[in-house]
């Protein structure tokens, strides 16, 4: 029975070890915040800065929560969508900037993005703000699920 019990007590050691070296393990960081960044680009970069609407409907959830401190709380996908497309039909553009962002796991649901991006009218840049993105990993991509874009400040060159 002692036997018994110092190997079940080794292989719940043994297992615990592993999925926490898993987590902490440096290299799966930086591929993490190598993977959430990629995502980040394919959504401002080309979805949003481009006005790639089936690109964007993608990668947002369905269920969006997006929280703003200039707009308040949006649950609605289609309010999202609408947004999209008056911001595409001005006669200038309005684009993002990552300026800085840092990644965390959130267990086998996904990631936390948090950072500092910048917004630019027709290439001048207009404002400057702080970001939290929630992003659920969703078969073999990740999709948007919850953002937060606070602590907007306007920016003269």
């Amino acid at each position: 029975m002692k036997t018994f019990s110092f190997w079940l007590l080794f292989f719940i050691l043994c297992t615990n070890s592993a999925f926490t070296q898993k987590l902490d393990n440096p290299k799966t960081k930086a591929s993490l915040q190598l993977e959430i960044e990629k995502m980040d680009s394919l959504f401002f970069n080309v979805a949003f800065n481009r006005c790639n609407l089936e690109l964007y409907k993608k990668i947002m959830s369905p269920n969006i929560e997006f929280y703003d401190d200039r707009s308040g709380l949006n649950t609605s996908f289609a309010k999202e969508i609408a947004s999209f497309k008056d911001r595409c039909s001005r006669p200038f553009s309005v684009t993002r900037k990552l300026v800085s962002s840092t990644v965390h796991v959130l267990g086998d649901y996904g990631a936390m993005q948090m950072g500092i991006h910048e917004f630019y009218e027709d290439g001048k840049k207009v404002q400057r703000g702080k970001f939290i993105t929630i992003w659920e990993r969703n078969e073999d991509t990740w999709i948007i699920k919850r953002a937060i874009s606070y602590d907007h400040e306007s920016v003269t060159n």
